[in-house]
C-alpha cells in the first residue's frame, strides 16, 4: 500500500528542520512505501497482537513477506519530583530472507507533535560534565523499563539517529529508543490506574519500507509501577 500526504500526519517519512526538543517542528513529505499497524491491505503487511509469554503484555507485530517487525512500549517517571514522563519502546526486526536488511530510525510523534530521541548513556560514569545537567540525556541503568528486562537495552537510536543498522540473513535485530513526553499533563488516573492520554506513533524503516506503529496511551505498560 502506498501512502503519501496523509501519512505525514501519522508519522510517515519526514525531514525535520527545527530540531529543538520542545520546539514545534516543520517537515516536508516524501512518498514512501509504508505499512501502518492495523491498516492491512492485499499485498501489504499483516498486523497482529501477541502476548508476551512472561508478562502477558501486548506486543504489536507486522509481517511483510519474510520480514517480521514487532513493537512493545512502556512509560515511567525518572524522578518523582520531576514533571513529565519518559516513554520508551523496543522494536525487533526478524529477517527470514536471504539478504541483508538495513534498518533506520523513522520518527516519533506524541499526539501529533514530533519528538526526538533522547541521548542514552549506560551508567552515570559515562556522563560527561556537559551532559550532567542536560535533561535530554538519560541513564539507562535508572529506567525500570530496561532494568526489569521488559524492554531491550541491546541497541539504541539516539538523539542524532542518522546512522543505519543492518540485520543479517536468517537473524534478528532489536533496537530501542527513549523520548520525553512533551505535554504538561499527559497522565489520567482511573480505577484501571494512571496511564498516558493520547496516542504515540513511531516509524522504523526496514530497507524501502516504513513500519508505523500506533500505541494508544492507555495501552502503555507502566514500568515504574
Amino acid at each position: 500500500m502506498r501512502k503519501t500526504g496523509v501519512l505525514t500526519l501519522i508519522l510517515s517519512a519526514f525531514t525535520v528542520f527545527v530540531v529543538g526538543q520542545d520546539e514545534t517542528a516543520t517537515f516536508r513529505t516524501e512518498a514512501k512505501l509504508a505499512f501502518v499497524w492495523g491498516s492491512d491491505a492485499p499485498g501489504g503487511a499483516i498486523s497482529s497482537t501477541i502476548k508476551d509469554p512472561l508478562t502477558g503484555n501486548a506486543i504489536l507485530e507486522m509481517r511483510h513477506g519474510a520480514v517480521e517487525v514487532n513493537s512493545r512500549m512502556g512509560f515511567e517517571k525518572l524522578r518523582i519530583e520531576e514533571v513529565g514522563e519518559l516513554i520508551a519502546y523496543t522494536t525487533t526486526i526478524v529477517n527470514n530472507t536471504h539478504a541483508k536488511l538495513s534498518v533506520a530510525y523513522g520518527g516519533t510523534t506524541v499526539d501529533g507533535r514530533i519528538v526526538l530521541p533522547l541521548s542514552i548513556v549506560s551508567t552515570r560514569k559515562d556522563i560527561t560534565k556537559k551532559q550532567r545537567n542536560n535533561a535530554n540525556v538519560v541513564e539507562i541503568g535508572k529506567l525500570y523499563c530496561f532494568t526489569s528486562g521488559y524492554l531491550s537495552s541491546e541497541k539504541f537510536f539516539h538523539a542524532n539517529a542518522t546512522s543505519e543498522l543492518t540485520v543479517d540473513p536468517q537473524s534478528s535485530l532489536t533496537v530501542s529508543s527513549v523520548i520525553r513526553d512533551p505535554r504538561n499533563y499527559p497522565i489520567r488516573c482511573s480505577v484501571e490506574g494512571c496511564l498516558p492520554t493520547g496516542t504515540v506513533r513511531y516509524s522504523i524503516r526496514v530497507d524501502s519500507h516504513d513500519y508505523i506503529f500506533s500505541w494508544p496511551g492507555r495501552s502503555l505498560v507502566n514500568c515504574g509501577r
